[in-house]
């Protein structure tokens, strides 16, 4: 017999059982501080999302990719670096 209700996941059982034999000042603790990690990854995500706008605008270099006459990763292979005529 089918409820019409979506069921739950794995991990938010395995997380409801765990906090069931947790007293109650731990649930809240662990909740709260649930909260906030996601609270603050959102507000580092803000804060570079304005950072990265107001580099755009002020014209300066957005991130720190290869500099000017750097290269590739694939230029410094040294000992690996495939021989010409060694093609598999």
């Amino acid at each position: 017999m089918e409820s019409g209700l979506p069921q739950a996941s794995g991990a938010s059982k395995i997380l409801d059982g765990l906090l069931t034999f947790m007293p109650d000042w731990v649930q809240i603790t662990f909740i709260v501080l649930v909260v906030v990690v996601v609270l603050v990854s959102w507000a580092v995500k803000i804060k570079r999302k304005i950072e990265y706008r107001r580099a755009v605008r002020a014209g300066r270099p957005v991130h720190a990719a290869a500099q000017h006459g750097q290269g590739r990763g694939a230029d410094y292979l040294g000992s690996y670096a495939p021989v010409d005529g060694d093609r598999r």
